[in-house]
């Protein structure tokens, strides 16, 4: 629900004028498509080479596929069958919804042949619900072949590329065990914008020796590089991870809520009123989930996020109106 400012805005990026604090997803769709759309997970089963060898086989310090993707604790189905699925969950809670942005999620997207790529491309976009797709993977899998195909693709219809970014500092991806560096990220961007493509950035705030002002410092970067949109995250931890083992060894301290909220608000306000927020954090399944505590509760979150925002009576982009960081 939105938040609305004490005084509304007369002039500004139309979100505001609605009575927005940020740019919500739902609303993006809604002015491009003209009615309501949602990202409809599906899984074709990509892997990832932080975990098949190429890179390493452990994965990223916080990963595991089962606790981040639901598909993953079950046999695969043809994707027109998840999408169905993904559907008729949503129309539980929104009847109105009938069309889908295809959203492939787990692993990593654009691993694999090109021909494979097209094919399952080609196989989510056949069905009639599917209005565009949005494709998640990594920086360091974007090579020049796979970005010609997703222009080709972005030429028939709707499609957000979300790369896996997390951070701007090398330290922090190397204690994640990322497998690549910032540069790969700029890299990507740059030759993703080339071609025209709409991209986007997951970022993960409260990573251990990470400051206010690197976390700021994220945000202001995503703005240089004219990143389209923006997938917030806190830093969980889940079982069977070394993060998890880190946070019971009292070596890594997770975010309390405050402490989330406060650093998801100034990440707000230092992004441009253009970057489409795609999420505001994450979440587990709570059989999964080691902590913080307070991710069991999504709804109590969001909605923290939500008053912090009013109680300061700030909004998105603000610091870059303004010249100060709005609190």
């Amino acid at each position: 629900m939105a938040s609305t400012p004490s005084h509304p805005p007369e002039a500004g990026p139309a979100w505001r004028i609605a009575g927005f604090r940020y740019y919500p997803l739902r609303f993006y769709y809604n002015r491009h498509f003209g009615r309501p759309v949602w990202k409809v997970s599906i899984d074709a089963s990509f892997g990832c080479p932080n975990r098949d060898g190429t890179l390493g086989t452990l994965g990223c310090v916080f990963c595991d596929p089962a606790a981040f993707s639901p598909s993953r604790r079950f046999a695969a189905e043809p994707l027109a069958r998840q999408i169905d699925r993904g559907l008729e969950r949503i129309r539980r809670r929104r009847p109105d919804i009938n069309r889908a942005i295809a959203y492939f999620q787990p692993g990593t997207n654009t691993y694999a042949p090109v021909a494979r790529l097209r094919a399952v491309y080609e196989e989510a976009l056949a069905h009639p619900a599917v209005v565009g797709l949005a494709v998640g993977t990594r920086p360091d899998c974007l090579g020049d072949d796979v970005l010609d195909l997703l222009a080709d693709v972005s030429r028939r219809t709707w499609l957000g590329v979300e790369i896996g970014l997390q951070s701007i500092h090398d330290r922090s991806l190397a204690w994640m065990r990322r497998g690549h560096g910032y540069n790969a990220f700029v890299d990507a961007v740059r030759r993703g914008h080339a071609r025209g493509l709409r991209l986007g950035a997951h970022v993960i705030l409260g990573l251990p020796g990470e400051t206010r002002d690197d976390m700021l410092a994220t945000a202001d970067a995503l703005v240089e590089l004219g990143i389209a949109s923006v997938k917030l995250h806190q830093l969980y931890a889940v079982r069977d991870t070394p993060l998890a083992q880190a946070v019971a060894a009292g070596e890594v301290r997770l975010l309390d809520l405050d402490e989330f909220v406060a650093c998801a608000v100034e990440f707000l306000e230092h992004l441009g009123p253009d970057c489409v927020i795609d999420r505001l954090l994450g979440d587990a399944p709570a059989e999964y989930l080691i902590g913080p505590d307070w991710c069991r509760d999504k709804p109590r979150a969001l909605a923290a996020i939500e008053n912090e925002l009013a109680r300061r009576d700030t909004w998105q982009g603000r610091s870059r109106a303004t010249g100060s960081a709005g609190a």
